[in-house]
């Protein structure tokens, strides 16, 4: 199956469950400050300027909602104790590990 907006071939059902699986870990290792652990579920070849996120020292993350479809896993939730509400993006590699994340935070708007 070609992706819709990449041309590429997306991976199968189960890559991208595995996905799903390794963003679920990435929040757990990142709130308990298991960093390894983290690192364990990067892919090893080059990673792209995108892997900005996610993690916050000394926040935990309450995910929400977690969207996935072919090579890309989206998980919404929220920052504590920031209080702020932010949206990552995960590309996954060919064999389901995190390629790049980039994170987005809800905006303020003015009172």
């Amino acid at each position: 199956m070609t992706g819709r907006y990449t041309g590429r071939i997306q991976p199968s059902p189960v890559i991208t469950d595995s996905g799903v699986d390794h963003v679920r870990l990435a929040y757990h290792y990142l709130d308990s400050g298991d960093l390894d652990g983290y690192g364990s579920l990067l892919h090893e070849g080059p990673l792209g300027s995108d892997l900005e996120g996610p993690g916050a020292r000394g926040a935990r993350h309450q995910i929400t909602r977690i969207v996935a479809e072919g090579d890309c896993v989206v998980a919404m939730g929220r920052l504590t104790p920031h209080e702020r509400d932010f949206v990552d993006v995960f590309t996954l590699s060919d064999e389901g590990m995190l390629r790049a994340c980039r994170r987005y935070y809800a905006a303020s708007l003015p009172r």
